[in-house]
């Protein structure tokens, strides 16, 4: 299996510089790669330009500049283009399946903030100096540089990345181990059903509160984003010292955010990995939930719309983003599959309108957010922990109708 390891580095003052001139100079590759491809395209004879071709570039354009793309690592250059062929490989998908494309677009200096390198010991090394005390990777172009490395690393180090994120850089590796040794068993199933009111709600009654890291952190984000847009908008180079401090200033604020809705999403995912062999969740579409309400034009008066509910809508989406479910989700499966667990997401259509007892299906057994009340039996609980129970039911059914 492949896991990932994020870790801090310590560059000096002229390795801080040369890594912004790392990504300075793939920016401009990748621009200028694009470039090409939309001449190509606009041309009469509609030629298509491909990695390949592109790719085999590189060799003259190293020759040409060598002060600015020569000095870097042939194979993260090569990454680069990749990421601009995913892209477009996307881009077409996207377009043929019917959704909105998405034309890949020109990247800014301060939107490019990663450059990958395939390959350990291809123009980076992992733990470059192993006599030495300090970890430190080498990077071609910017030298061996210092790495707050907090835990071991397990297993063979496949591919390095290096990433900047405000003023901070990070290098992120991935290595490749065997598959661990699962927890012991417990015997406990358990369904869970997502929520905004309750972050989740577990089949056994137990409710885990939703931090709403977001909507803490409003007054402050507000008064930041406020102080930014009173400058006007100005490329990164021509921003004056205070421009950049607010700018700073708010991305440091969403960053914090970022962080505790992690730490808070690994937390719970880790409790419920100890304690449960199967986990059952809400296939939920995250995407389809968030989406802008359509307008209504209104039939009788041309250019006048009909109130369509945007504004309550654009609370739920705002609360719904807060929550982060989609993010648990995706950290919850992978610490279920280093652990041995088994975690099955189920439909939820009408998980919290069934009655647990006597299966009656109605909109009226809930008639508020939180309380059910079967209209049949008369049976009444809340309504999350209903809508658990009938997740773990329905994936109980799931698991044993799917082949071993």
């Amino acid at each position: 299996m492949i896991r990932a390891y994020r870790f801090l580095l310590r560059p000096t003052v002229r390795q801080a510089q040369a890594l912004s001139e790392m990504l300075r100079d793939h920016c401009s590759l990748y621009n200028g790669a694009l470039q090409e491809r939309r001449d190509a395209y606009r041309h009469p004879s509609k030629t298509s330009v491909q990695y390949g071709m592109q790719s085999a570039q590189l060799k003259e354009i190293r020759a040409f500049d060598p002060e600015r793309q020569g000095r870097w690592s042939f194979s993260s250059q090569q990454a680069t283009l990749r990421r601009l062929d995913k892209a477009f490989a996307a881009f077409f998908r996207r377009a043929k399946s019917g959704d909105t494309p998405g034309y890949p677009r020109f990247r800014g200096v301060n939107w490019f903030d990663t450059v990958d390198f395939p390959k350990d010991g291809d123009g980076c090394r992992w733990d470059s100096t192993p006599h030495d005390p300090v970890t430190r990777v080498r990077l071609q172009g910017v030298g061996h540089v210092k790495v707050n490395q907090h835990r071991a690393v397990k297993g063979r180090v496949k591919t390095v990345s290096v990433k900047r994120e405000g003023r901070k850089w990070f290098v992120v590796l991935t290595a490749e181990q065997d598959q661990p040794q699962p927890l012991p068993a417990t015997g406990s199933v358990v369904g869970i059903d997502l929520g905004i009111a309750n972050f989740l709600a577990d089949s056994n009654g137990v409710f885990v509160p939703n931090p709403r890291h977001g909507r803490r952190a409003a007054t402050k984000l507000q008064a930041a984003q406020q102080a930014l847009s009173r400058f006007p908008r100005r490329k990164a180079k021509d921003r004056t010292a205070n421009h950049q401090r607010a700018v700073e200033k708010v991305a440091r604020l969403h960053g914090k955010i970022r962080r505790q809705r992690l730490d808070h999403a690994h937390k719970i995912a880790l409790d419920l990995v100890r304690a449960h062999d199967v986990i059952a969740h809400e296939d939920l579409q995250i995407r389809n939930m968030s989406k802008v309400p359509a307008s209504k034009p209104d039939p009788g008066r041309s250019g006048v719309f009909l109130p369509n509910g945007a504004a309550a809508k654009a609370g739920l989406n705002k609360s719904i983003s807060d929550a982060g479910w989609g993010v648990f989700l995706t950290i919850l499966h992978a610490k279920a599959e280093s652990a041995g667990r088994e975690v099955i997401a189920v439909d939820p259509r009408n998980t919290s309108r069934t009655c647990p007892h006597c299966g009656h299906t109605a909109k009226e057994n809930r008639p508020t957010q939180e309380r059910f009340c079967c209209l049949l039996c008369g049976h009444t609980a809340h309504a999350d922990t209903v809508g658990a129970v009938n997740v773990l039911r329905a994936g109980l059914v799931r698991r044993h109708a799917d082949p071993a």
